[in-house]
């Protein structure tokens, strides 16, 4: 088990067992995890041999249940396992990454990368500047400020995307 109140580096190969625990916390700091994806991140969890009341209790919620309950539970059950959420800023510049990786690897269409998610979201490198700035707020928007050159935009989204994407991870050391 870590030490109470550490905050982990979601990629960190110290701490493979916590990995899928880890990265939904970060994501999850983000905005980016659904209350409803909690309770299989959790039973995974258990499966991968961590074990304690609030994962427990947490893994057997149903997906429909009240995400605030999802929340409480999701919360101590980190807690309980000794590790605290990231800072959100931190937390967000690493779903932007995650987000760059997994679009890099064709598992994110590009109809999916219009989102006003971003768009607050102030940018601490060049890499995830040129990645942000090439974001639609809405899939309407593809159309209306691209117009025929889609083309190219996606050619500049994917060098965007690559370049982030192998930047250094984002997170704590």
């Amino acid at each position: 088990m870590a030490a109470k109140d550490e905050t982990f580096e979601p990629h960190s190969p110290v701490h493979s067992i916590h990995a899928p625990l880890l990265e939904a916390a970060w994501l999850y700091q983000a905005d980016q995890v659904c209350p409803e994806e909690l309770p299989m991140t959790a039973a995974h969890a258990l499966a991968a041999g961590m074990d304690t009341p609030a994962l427990c209790e947490l893994a057997g919620l149903p997906r429909h249940a009240d995400p605030r309950d999802i929340r409480n539970a999701f919360e101590q059950a980190l807690e309980e396992l000794g590790m605290s959420l990231p800072d959100r800023d931190l937390a967000r510049r690493y779903a932007l990454r995650w987000l760059a990786t997994r679009f890099t690897a064709g598992e994110v269409e590009l109809d999916e990368l219009a989102s006003d998610d971003w768009w607050e979201m102030e940018a601490e490198t060049p890499e995830e500047q040129a990645f942000l700035a090439l974001l639609p707020p809405c899939t309407c928007c593809i159309d209306y400020t691209l117009g025929l050159d889609e083309t190219a935009w996606e050619a500049q989204l994917h060098a965007a995307a690559r370049a982030l994407a192998s930047h250094p991870t984002v997170g704590p050391h």
